[in-house]
Parts: C-alpha cells; structure tokens; sequence
C-alpha cells in the first residue's frame, strides 16, 4: 500500500474536520492526532464534542507540539493518520517560543515523517489567507507562519481540498508522477 498525502483547507467552521472525518471512516485502522490543548471549559467540551464524533475503534492520540517524535513511533499498523489540526500545532509553536525557521523545520521533519508511513495521510488546516489583516504583531506573525505552512504542505501533498459551507473542491489532485518530495517551498 503506498501513502496517499491529501490536505485539507478550509475557514472556521467550514466543515473541513467534518470531511476529514467522511474520508478517515473508509479505513479500519486510523490513528486520530488531535494537536488541541484544552486551556479552559469551552475548549474542553469542544475537545470532548469532537472526541464523540469520532467512531471508539479508532486510537486517539493528543500531542500538541511534537508531530513528527509522535508519528516516528507509531508502527505501520495504521492504514490512515488523520491529523486535526496543523493551525493549532502552529498556534502551539508559537507560544512555545518557536521561530519561524524552526516551525518550517519541524513541518519538513513531519512531511518527511509521514511520507515513509504506509498509511494513508490526511491533514486538516485553517486557510488564514481569506481575512483581514490582524491587528496585532502576533496575529500577523501566526498568520504568516500559518499561511507559509499550509503552503509547504499543499507542495507536498498528494491532494488538496478546499472546504467552504461543507462543500469541498479538490483544488490539487494526485499527479502521475508523484508529489515533489523533499522540495520544500520556503
């Protein structure tokens, strides 16, 4: 079985978890990594709301920095790795202290990560792009280090999707000769 990377985009509460969920449930064995701290009450019942929408038989794990340690220890018994979401994992990164350049690398190490794995890939993202400016120094910065994510990603994936009122648009489809691996966009 060869891995299938496909990118999933799409606003706030646009229904791209939703469809990630829809293409996640056609495989017996999936790994869920949710990436959310549940840093207060609303959070937390989101996080236990979401943890219902999930069927019990997939494994859930919640790691909110640390993708690439994560997916390099589990075996290849999974047949789809469903990673929701790469914003907060950013968001995570950010407040940790990390720069930019050490997002970017830990974005390459996880790609480089899940592109070995047997399984099928899926990974949900916020399309940031669509708003306004923020105000402030730090939503810029998660802004632009969120966008240049999703744009490292897009490069390296298989299939991209573009989620808008629960609608979805293949935006990228798989190409006979393979994503571009390891030509990361900077």
């Amino acid at each position: 079985m060869m891995n299938k990377i496909t990118l999933i985009l799409g606003g706030a509460r646009s229904g791209k978890s939703s469809y990630a969920l829809r293409l996640a449930k056609k495989y017996k064995k999936v790994a869920f990594i949710a990436t959310c701290l549940g840093l207060d009450k609303e959070m937390q019942e989101r996080i236990r709301l979401h943890k219902e929408s999930r069927p019990k038989y997939w494994e859930t794990f919640e790691e909110p920095k640390e993708l690439a340690g994560l997916i390099s220890k589990l075996n290849n018994g999974f047949d789809c790795i469903l990673i929701d979401c790469l914003t907060l994992l950013v968001s995570n990164l950010i407040l940790s202290g990390n720069s930019q350049q050490q997002i970017f690398k830990k974005i390459e190490d996880l790609l480089f990560i899940l592109s070995k794995k047997k399984a099928r890939v899926i990974l949900v993202s916020n399309e940031v792009g669509l708003g306004l400016v923020p105000i402030n120094k730090l939503g810029r910065d998660f802004r632009d280090v969120a966008g240049r994510v999703n744009q490292i990603v897009a490069k390296n994936a298989d299939e991209v999707f573009f989620v808008v009122a629960g609608m979805s648009l293949k935006i990228k489809a798989c190409l006979s000769a393979g994503r571009e691996k390891n030509k990361w966009i900077r």
